[in-house]
């Protein structure tokens, strides 16, 4: 035990982290070795254990201020315990250290056995993840998606119990029920009394003479699940679902955890996607421009009419009104941004560039205001 890591080093924070800044470093560091993700490895296994170990000290007020202030000692009882050869009690009687510790730091349990949790609780299932992609529309209108995934579900032959059908688990007769057993040693201060997960059940509190063939005694196993999900109008890309109670089964007949749906939304061809509003280029002939006209606009509902006035600039930009995305869990919906765009025509004809030169030579700087502009803002810079 006297090589357990430091807890903030598990963690990769610094001693004086923030509440937030543990939270977010254990969220990454369980899901990079959470079982789940990592089958059959023994390494991700005991680093998911141990930081799940560091997490539950640190996130702890109390339970941090005593690590900071003792080290290991003050939040494991089995830590340091082992240091056999001295004799009683230098008090002439034998003590329980628990007692001490107790009466000190006000009875915060761990030392002597005290207070601890019982292992036929029920207790939730785990979250999982997965990911779906959808389209433009279907995000911007709404679906139903059925997607596939992994997950630990609880087995129908023992229903949840580990045990072959027409059996049930034992009570432990090691540890009656409890799943710990009390170790007595001596040290300086006395015996000290320490509470350890029993090796006969392995710390469940029950045995299972008969285990079940479908799942190896374990209760659970995993299996590919299909659900169909409700994905809401007005979702955006890499958005997070959550479906409850649809993770891995809990045990002891715990509720289930939660699933975790990340959203992949597929470009479009025509839209672009701005909060919630829908931005589209809608191009124009330099005739629609320069005098008008009424013009076919798509929009996610459909195609709508427009009536361009003239003189219309190339970069222009008008707004459909609520015609963008429904507002994601609230009423209303966004609004459609069109910008203009000038199609300059090529591969005239002779016919065509006539008509074009006569135009120019009919036209005056009245009706090119920036190319005005522009040739005053020359004349005086340049003389």
């Amino acid at each position: 035990m006297a090589d357990k890591r430091d807890y903030y080093e598990v963690m990769g924070v610094s001693k004086g982290a923030s509440d937030d800044e543990i939270k977010k470093a254990y969220r990454q560091a369980a899901k990079k070795y959470h079982p789940d993700l990592n089958p059959g490895n023994a390494e991700a296994e005991a680093k998911f254990k141990e930081v799940n170990e560091a997490y539950e000290v640190l996130s702890d007020k109390d339970k941090r201020a005593r690590y900071d202030q003792f080290g290991h000692a003050g939040v494991d009882p089995n830590y340091g315990a082992g240091a056999g050869g001295y004799g009683g009690s230098p008090f002439g009687q034998d003590i329980d250290l628990g007692d001490i510790f107790n009466s000190v730091f006000g009875g915060f349990g761990g030392f002597g056995g005290r207070r601890s949790a019982n292992p036929n609780a029920p207790r939730r299932g785990t979250d999982i993840e997965t990911s779906v992609s959808i389209s433009f529309d279907e995000a911007v209108k709404g679906c139903k998606k059925e997607i596939s995934y992994n997950a630990v579900v609880t087995c129908k032959e023992c229903n949840g119990s580990g045990a072959e059908k027409g059996t049930s688990p034992k009570v432990c007769s090691a540890c009656h029920g409890t799943g710990q057993v009390t170790v007595s040693q001596r040290t300086p201060f006395g015996v000290v009394q320490t509470a350890r997960a029993c090796d006969n059940c392995r710390g469940t509190g029950k045995v299972i003479e008969k285990p079940c063939r479908a799942c190896s005694g374990q209760g659970r196993h995993k299996s590919t699940r299909k659900i169909e999900i409700n994905i809401p109008a007005g979702v955006n890309n890499e958005q997070l679902l959550n479906v409850s109670s649809q993770g891995n089964a809990g045990t002891n007949g715990g509720p289930a955890g939660d699933l975790r749906v990340y959203i992949t939304v597929k470009p479009h061809p025509i839209f672009e996607r701005r909060g919630d509003d829908i931005w589209c280029e809608l191009p124009l002939t330099y005739t629609q421009a320069a005098l008008g006209a009424e013009v076919v606009v798509p929009t996610v509902d459909g195609k709508v009419s427009y009536s361009v006035h003239d003189g219309t600039q190339p970069g222009d930009v008008f707004k459909l009104k609520g015609k963008g995305v429904p507002h994601l869990n609230g009423r209303g919906r966004g609004d459609q941004y069109v910008r203009v765009t000038i199609d300059v025509p090529r591969n005239l004809s002779s016919k065509q560039k006539e008509i074009l030169k006569e135009f120019e030579k009919a036209s005056s700087e009245k009706n090119y205001s920036k190319r005005k502009s522009f040739s005053d803002l020359i004349k005086k810079i340049f003389g």
